[in-house]
């Protein structure tokens, strides 16, 4: 008898920086979300698919949760909580070196409410920047906060732990049909996932000056004749100045960053890539609902 199909969604929830988007990429696999060294850097909710045996597991990463200041991060906290209720399984990351901060606390306060009944699990990250004592303690008194089903010790990063947590995953999720063909990696349409990676590298290159007063939109999509892609994308920006810092001295910092977002597509696509970058000043792009949609984010969501 062949064991019987299971999918569900998981969402992984925490503190920006505490590892999800790293996670989430050693999971399925491959790069779908977006790893930078500077917080908040997810905004859409991409969801990465990782098959397990006969399980599969729909992950969707979470912006981090945090202390919304202005209407665009109120949007992604509120896909964050709405991610963790829909889900089958929800996932809290907390770094181990970094202990039950504020906003640790904050989350765990939220969690009954809002995960309505789903399992929740930890997953304490990080776990070799760490003395085991500490773990140790650590575990109980998040234990001792929030009654979770399981609790998991894991390197995101070096893969420790990871495989364990998989295989527990894939036993919980419900029995039924896959959610997707088997050889689906994420249900971002492509066209956001590239313009996901450029704005990685850009965050990477000019995370001291411009965090996040800027986005990328993919406008053009053309396949070619001979299999490669034809990619245009606008760099939005909020001010003159902006625009300056992102094209760089005689054009090199949007050149590097072409560059390096090209080189990255035609490894995510398996193809020749032809990527056109163009910036263009819009004060208002962080107040526009057409920009929340296509980070895959409810403008409504950001009204105070």
């Amino acid at each position: 008898m062949t064991e019987a199909t299971r999918a569900g969604f998981i969402a992984l929830i925490g503190e920006p920086n505490a590892g999800k988007s790293t996670l989430l990429n050693r999971m399925v696999g491959a790069k779908v979300s977006i790893v930078t060294h500077k917080v908040q850097t997810t905004r859409a909710r991409i969801r990465g698919v990782a098959m397990e045996g006969q399980a599969q597991l729909v992950f969707v990463d979470t912006p981090g949760l945090f202390r919304p200041r202005r209407r665009l991060d109120r949007a992604m906290v509120a896909a964050a909580w709405s991610g963790a209720s829909d889900a089958d399984i929800v996932v809290l990351l907390v770094e181990a070196h970094r202990g039950i901060t504020e906003g640790v606390g904050a989350i765990l306060d939220g969690l009954a409410e809002r995960t309505s009944g789903a399992p929740v699990v930890l997953a304490i990250n990080k776990i070799d920047r760490v003395k085991s004592d500490v773990l140790l303690g650590l575990t109980k008194e998040l234990n001792d906060r929030f009654a979770f089903e399981e609790t998991f010790m894991i390197s995101a990063e070096k893969g420790h732990g990871v495989d364990a947590l998989r295989q527990w995953l894939a036993g919980k999720v419900p029995e039924g049909p896959w959610l997707y063909p088997e050889d689906q990696l994420a249900d971002a349409p492509m066209r956001q996932i590239a313009a996901e990676i450029t704005r990685e590298k850009l965050t990477l290159r000019l995370h001291q000056e411009l965090p996040y007063q800027m986005t990328v939109e993919t406008e053009n999509w053309e396949e070619q004749k001979d299999g490669s892609a034809r990619i245009e994308q606008l760099i939005y920006v909020i001010r003159d100045g902006h625009k300056g810092i992102v094209l760089g001295a005689k054009g090199e910092t949007i050149k590097a960053v072409g560059k390096a977002a090209r080189e990255e597509l035609v490894e995510f696509l398996g193809r020749k890539v032809h990527l056109f970058l163009q910036v263009k000043v819009r004060p208002g792009w962080l107040e526009e609902s057409e920009r929340y949609s296509e980070m895959g984010l409810d403008f409504k969501d950001g009204n105070e």
